[in-house]
C-alpha cells in the first residue's frame, strides 16, 4: 500500500522549489509519494529539507517539530544532527538517494522519460510540462506563505522572525526601509507584513495604504511602535492595517494574529 511522506521545506530560491515540486509530483506514481508539509497536513512531517544559506534555517533546526526527525541540511555550516548535508549547485539525484534511503523511492520504476539530472538545471518556464490527464491529476502543491518583515532593527527582526516560523510562516524577506519594502511587494505576494512605523523612509501613511490596498494587497499588514497613540491607531485602521500592537508586540496577541494568516 502506498504510504505518503510530508517533508518540510525551509527556505530555497524559486527555481529550487520548482525542481522540488516536479520531483514530489513524479513521486505520486511510487509506493511511496512525497508531499510538501504546511502547518494544516493532516499529519507531521517525518522529514526536514532546509536551505541552511535562509535566515530562518537555524530557527526552524531549533523547533520541537524538527527535533526527531531526520534534517537534510544544504549548504555550508551543517549542523551535528543532520542526517545528509548537500552543497550547492544542488545535485537532485543525490536528494533523491538521500530521501531513498529514508523512505524507499524509486523514481524509474514507473517509465518516467524525464532524466533528473536535469533538474539541476530546469528552470520554471522551461517548456516542460508536469501535468497528468484529468482523472490521474495529483494534488497541487500548495504555493508557500511568504511574509515581509519591514523594521530597521536587526535584532526586532530576528525576533519577529522567530515569530514567524513558530506560526508555520518559514519564509520571510526583510526590508529596512519603506523603499526596499515597496521594491519586494512589486515582485512577490505576501499573506501577511509586519511594519515597524518608526522604518526608516516612510511616507506618512500613503505606505501603509500601499501595502494594504495597492496593486499587490497584502491581506494581513501588522504595524508596530514604541507608543502607539489614540490617532495612530485610529490612521491604521483608516489604512487598512490589521492591528497596531505596541513595542515588543505581546506574544499571545501576535500568535493569535499570526494564527489568522
Amino acid at each position: 500500500m502506498a504510504q505518503r511522506v510530508f517533508v518540510n521545506v525551509v527556505g530555497f530560491t524559486d527555481e529550487e522549489r520548482h525542481a522540488l515540486n516536479l520531483l514530489f509530483r513524479m513521486s505520486e506514481e511510487h509506493a511511496t509519494a512525497f508531499a510538501l508539509w504546511q502547518p494544516q497536513a493532516p499529519e507531521p512531517a517525518r522529514v526536514a529539507l532546509i536551505d541552511g544559506e535562509s535566515y530562518e534555517a537555524r530557527v526552524e533546526l531549533e523547533l520541537p517539530r524538527n527535533a526527531e526527525i531526520p534534517v537534510l541540511w544544504v549548504g555550508p555550516q551543517a549542523p551535528f544532527k543532520a542526517f545528509r548535508k548537500f552543497a550547492r549547485p544542488i545535485q537532485w539525484p543525490e536528494i533523491i538517494r538521500a530521501l531513498d534511503e529514508l523512505y524507499p523511492f524509486d523514481p524509474t520504476d514507473s517509465g518516467f522519460d524525464i532524466d533528473l539530472e536535469q533538474l539541476d538545471t530546469l528552470p520554471p518556464d522551461s517548456g516542460y510540462s508536469d501535468t497528468v490527464p484529468p482523472d490521474t491529476q495529483p494534488p497541487e502543491v500548495e504555493k508557500p506563505r511568504r511574509a515581509l518583515i519591514a523594521c530597521a532593527s536587526l535584532d526586532e527582526r530576528l525576533y519577529l522572525r522567530a515569530k514567524l516560523a513558530l506560526a508555520g510562516l518559514t519564509i520571510a524577506d526583510e526590508a529596512e526601509t519603506a523603499p526596499q519594502a515597496l521594491e519586494l511587494v512589486r515582485d512577490r505576494d505576501y499573506v501577511l507584513a509586519i511594519v515597524d512605523l518608526g522604518l526608516g523612509g516612510l511616507r506618512g501613511w500613503d505606505f501603509l495604504k500601499e501595502l494594504s490596498r495597492g496593486t499587490h494587497p497584502i491581506p494581513k499588514v501588522i504595524v508596530t511602535a514604541s507608543r502607539p497613540t489614540f490617532g495612530e491607531r485610529m490612521r491604521a485602521r483608516s489604512a487598512g492595517v490589521a492591528a497596531f500592537l505596541a513595542k515588543p508586540p505581546d506574544p499571545v496577541r501576535l500568535q493569535e494574529l499570526l494564527a489568522q494568516a
